[in-house]
């Protein structure tokens, strides 16, 4: 039908349907007519409604949702629809998410000994924020020269507690991104004490002023082998998302200042709003508040009472 509707004009309803008979698709005029004149059918209504809320989770979520998240963002709404409604609609609109592809490393192993055990062993679940934490660095192109971005993560939630982006591989980048995420939980009242911080053996990590302030903060340094991508693995699928859903969907990129500003946005979007499947298709944010509501802190008088 949309065949005929785009050469109609030029050649006529008749004579293309006698050519596409001919070729084997057997359509009448009357056929294309009768098509043309009857109303909508429900379905077909209920389509063009379903793929304007498509279009508008797609475009709100950096157009990176394929059809499982659009379809879990839309039962959170409470629009009722099937998965395969959602992935045929998208289909026809040349909706699709984004896919992630591996680069280069980033990691320039520190001289030196470095005793440090790996506490993780390639086991990253939590039971509870501020268990462990993965940090990591990657590196981003713009016009202006090569820009790296380091982040550290929460392993229970997946959420970006700190970030940093600066236009050298110096320890600053990874120390900034430490004291970010220590400032966020000690904003909400939270205590670091005790986590696990693992990260590789990169000369940013293993650097004296890193270790000192992870000393500082309580927390166990924990490093995985050098050149292994599975020892520090859910960092490195944050690095692949990151660069898959920003640098490379929303690039190129002019400097350092348009691309730090895109971060705080996508960073924003990815701990308050974007949904992971790896915690139930719900933000981090969200699954740490759950969490705090079940499990409240002790009240101050209660704590001391407890360490009588």
């Amino acid at each position: 039908m949309e065949y005929i509707d785009q050469y109609r004009h030029e050649f006529g309803v008749e004579p293309i349907c006698r050519t596409l008979t001919a070729a084997g698709t057997q359509i009448a005029p009357s056929t294309y007519y009768a098509f043309k004149t009857r109303p909508p059918s429900k379905r077909a209504l209920r389509d063009e409604e379903l793929l304007v809320e498509i279009h508008r989770v797609h475009a709100a979520n950096f157009g990176v949702y394929g059809a499982k998240k659009v379809h879990a963002q839309l039962r959170r709404e409470g629009v009722v629809i099937a998965r395969c409604t959602v992935e045929r609609l998208m289909r026809g609109a040349g909706l699709r998410g984004v896919s992630r592809a591996k680069g280069p490393r980033t990691t320039i192993s520190g001289r030196g000994p470095d005793n440090r055990p790996d506490l993780v062993e390639r086991d990253f679940t939590a039971t509870a924020p501020n268990q462990l934490w993965v940090a990591d660095i990657t590196y981003c192109r713009t016009f202006a020269g090569w820009v790296y971005a380091a982040f550290v993560i929460d392993v229970f939630s997946r959420r970006v507690v700190g970030w940093q982006l600066s236009k050298s591989l110096r320890t600053d980048l990874a120390l900034d991104a430490l004291e970010m995420g220590i400032w966020t939980r000690d904003h909400a009242g939270q205590a670091v004490s005790g986590l696990t911080h693992h990260s590789d053996k990169g000369v940013q990590y293993v650097a004296i002023r890193y270790t000192e302030r992870l000393a500082e903060a309580g927390a166990a340094a924990s490093v995985g082998s050098t050149g292994d991508s599975y020892d520090n693995a859910l960092a490195e699928a944050f690095n692949s998302l990151f660069k898959a859903e920003l640098v490379r969907n929303r690039g190129p990129w002019k400097n350092i200042d348009d691309l730090e500003i895109a971060t705080a946005e996508y960073i924003d979007w990815f701990n308050h709003r974007r949904l992971h499947g790896e915690i139930g298709m719900i933000p981090p944010v969200e699954l740490e508040d759950t969490y705090h509501h079940n499990h409240p802190a002790p009240a101050p008088a209660d704590a001391a009472l407890a360490s009588l």
